[in-house]
């Protein structure tokens, strides 16, 4: 679905992405794990449209996509729910949801949009409640959710752990499993490491720009520089 070959970016002289070749297949779940500065969200931000590519190639469905800009790459079917959340504060859960469809035409809006109640049932609990009051874990279903109503081929999930409890983090996690059980394909960056290698299928270890390790979730389970490394064990 998604093949990414020496794609390089940076912040003014800085490069940040040094090279990243990649690629996640469809219906998989595939991990970015790696320490804080290391590049995960800005390659994030790069698939999406809303970071400068300054060098590689980056082909979904067979297409080209590194030149266009981001509102077209979300037609395609990329859609990213960012770190931060990044929810909008002021509307209802339902006006996020709707947005989060914005560009779609279809008559199918009403099913998806009580097909994530039915996954997040908090959020149709307070569905007509202003976003900004919501919890920390209640926003980030949210996140997820609005992006889901874009009807995405390939989801982009940054960070979707980060300061929740460990009871939200593995509501968050059993979400992103039943997903996959529907077929959706998932790019997921999380530094909860291991969190996210035991729901992925593949993972990529990406440090300072580069990646440095690959394979599937279990071979980097395993692997004794990725255990001492990332997932803090000997």
């Amino acid at each position: 679905m998604l093949e990414i070959s020496n794609l390089r970016s940076r912040y003014g002289r800085i490069e940040v992405l040094k090279g990243i070749s990649l690629d996640v297949q469809t219906g998989e779940v595939v991990a970015l794990i790696g320490s804080n500065g290391a590049g995960k969200t800005t390659l994030l931000h790069a698939l999406s449209g809303v970071q400068p590519i300054s060098d590689g190639q980056v082909t979904f469905l067979g297409e080209r996509i590194d030149g266009l800009p981001a509102h077209r790459r979300v037609a395609r079917g990329i859609l990213q729910s960012p770190e931060g959340r990044q929810i909008f504060g002021p509307l209802t859960v339902e006006d996020n949801l709707r947005l989060g469809a914005y560009l779609r035409r279809d008559k199918d809006i009403a099913e998806d949009r009580d097909r994530i109640f039915g996954m997040f049932p908090i959020l149709a609990e307070k569905r007509n409640q202003i976003a900004g009051g919501l919890s920390g874990g209640q926003q980030q279903m949210l996140a997820i959710g609005r992006a889901l109503m874009g009807k995405p081929k390939l989801l982009l999930l940054d960070e979707p752990s980060l300061g929740l409890s460990p009871l939200l983090v593995d509501q968050i996690l059993a979400a992103i499993v039943s997903l996959r059980a529907l077929g959706m394909t998932v790019l997921l960056v999380e530094q909860n490491a291991m969190a996210a290698l035991e729901i992925a299928d593949r993972g990529y270890v990406i440090e300072t720009g580069h990646i440095v390790h690959a394979g599937p979730a279990s071979q980097l389970l395993s692997d004794p520089k990725v255990k001492a490394a990332y997932l803090g064990l000997e």
